[in-house]
């Protein structure tokens, strides 16, 4: 079981964004600015692409109207989307608030936020979807 699958089974709390009966969104806790969201099917596939069409499909289209809530919540260009898939083995999109194509650069140092402050960028997204 991965821990993405723990945090969809409530094993571990997260920061939700959103929910339904495939997929599930949630804050990156090690974000690279604030705003950085994790989008997942609750299935355990470990590669993206791996997903069938249909379920591929649908977690692009969930994902959809949190990117625009995000792009409503902060000083951003647009929401950018990235998939790396190799720090967990359970498929993901990162979604997160962009001005340059430097904002996605997953090498730089990742952002430590408070509970307090995660709190309060969960809410704000939220508010915004």
């Amino acid at each position: 079981m991965t821990i993405f699958s723990k945090i969809i089974a409530g094993e571990i709390p997260s920061y939700k964004i959103a929910e339904n009966e495939k997929c599930y969104a949630f804050l990156d806790i090690f974000p690279l600015v604030e705003g950085h969201t994790l989008v997942i099917p609750k299935t355990e596939v470990d590669n993206l692409f791996d997903l069938p069409p249909a379920y591929l499909s649908e977690l692009v289209l969930f994902a959809q109207p949190i990117a625009k809530a995000i792009e409503r919540s902060f000083n951003c260009n647009r929401c950018g989307i990235s998939v790396v898939g190799l720090e967990v083995p359970h498929a993901h999109i990162h979604l997160i608030p962009i001005n340059s194509i430097g904002d996605l650069n997953f090498s730089r140092p990742k952002l430590k936020l408070s509970p307090e402050a995660l709190k309060q960028i969960q809410e704000k997204i939220i508010a915004n979807i």
